[in-house]
């Protein structure tokens, strides 16, 4: 069901996460996050930070805001992302004194992903998971009091977190997929009764198994009634995310590869919105849409994340062309090829590629004879020079 886009044309997002202020340095370190409000010094720099890259967002113009993924701890390539629930999951029992296995080992000293790898300790499943203080309903509640605009709640799918667990209670990866994905069912569902109007589930596992061969069509069959039954009854307007890759704002793949295998079956997910990375190909995926009839909408990112030049805005509005030519502007959506992390961008870099992205989008909408949209960030009134 669409709610925060129902009757916008080329509305504006981001990912998710955001650089935080150099000055927020509190950290949740596995509390649970109501429990951590108490603490005075977290509470003051955790609503002020939130509040800090809401309002930095707004600046730029963009439709759809997020709370910057504040939640997340500074930690090497972004392991908070796996770790904010695996600490808050009831039966993890350990962790493996080992870095992740599979394609992993391929890394040698020197590349800066084996640094990345070192720091992710896998975490033992050694009873059934249950649910924990998860409170998802909680931080977007903290996020959305700054401001009117919709606030996007996104969170890592139950069967990517599945590939930071070693299983030793399921008798298969499959079952234990499936109730990581009741137990993110339920926290999602409370996030939409709370009134959030979209939430991201982030990273499916049909492209990247797609593309490096790892998955068969039952594998991606699978891949979609898990995501399905993760998403069942959620009252919100619903995003799949997917990109090639982030840790330390490093790409999985030098060369992105295609989502050609892939997008059949995340068109086929209950999902209302699809991202795509496009601007590390220049959109070259895009022409793959022509194949399929769909009424879901389309988010591309038109920025990246893994490079600290920001993009033109003509870059951005030839992008945002390519794109029309095999999507309606009211089914496209622009954002960012993935979240902003803690550690590649600064935050004034991450600043600009979002006012970027409406720039561009101005461009186009002109074209279009669509109403601009206001970016009080590039008002020439309120500038120091010239």
């Amino acid at each position: 069901m669409f709610r925060a886009t129902r009757d916008k044309i080329l509305p504006t997002t981001i990912t998710g996460s955001y650089p935080r202020p150099a000055w927020s340095a509190e950290e949740l370190r596995g509390r649970a996050f109501k429990e951590a409000l108490g603490d005075s010094a977290f509470r003051e720099q955790y609503l002020d930070a939130v509040c800090c890259l809401i309002r930095e967002q707004e600046r730029a113009g963009l439709d759809i805001l997020t709370d910057g993924d504040a939640r997340f701890d500074r930690t090497v390539g972004g392991k908070s992302w796996f770790y904010y629930p695996i600490e808050r999951l009831r039966g993890i029992t350990g962790h493996v004194d080992a870095t992740t296995a599979g394609s992993w080992r391929t890394l040698r000293p020197g590349h800066i992903l084996h640094e990345v790898m070192e720091a992710y300790q896998p975490a033992v499943v050694g009873a059934r998971i249950e649910s924990g203080p998860l409170q998802y309903a909680e931080l977007w509640k903290v996020a959305q009091r700054f401001t009117r605009r919709p606030v996007k709640l996104g969170a890592i799918s139950a069967q990517t977190l599945a590939k930071m667990l070693v299983n030793r209670h399921y008798a298969s990866e499959r079952e234990l997929i499936l109730d990581l994905a009741d137990v993110f069912n339920a926290e999602l569902r409370a996030v939409a009764a709370a009134g959030c109007q979209v939430i991201q589930v982030e990273e499916p596992r049909h492209h990247i198994s797609a593309a490096d061969g790892s998955a068969s069509d039952a594998d991606l069959q699978f891949f979609t009634d898990a995501l399905n039954r993760e998403i069942k009854g959620v009252e919100a307007e619903t995003w799949l995310h997917t990109c090639w890759g982030n840790p330390n704002q490093q790409p999985l793949y030098w060369e992105r590869p295609s989502y050609e295998r892939a997008l059949p079956h995340l068109l086929q997910t209950d999902a209302d919105v699809i991202t795509l990375e496009s601007a590390s190909t220049n959109g070259w995926d895009l022409r793959l849409l022509a194949k399929y009839k769909t009424d879901k909408k389309i988010a591309i990112g038109v920025v990246s994340h893994t490079t600290t030049a920001v993009e033109p805005p003509e870059v951005v509005a030839n992008l945002v062309r390519r794109a029309l030519e095999y999507i309606p502007p009211e089914r496209l959506i622009l954002s960012t090829d993935c979240g902003f992390g803690r550690e590649g961008l600064s935050r004034r870099i991450a600043f600009y590629k979002c006012v970027a992205i409406n720039l561009g989008a101005n461009i186009v909408r002109r074209e279009l004879k669509l109403p601009e949209v206001d970016i009080p960030a590039a008002d020439p009134r309120f500038t120091f020079a010239g």
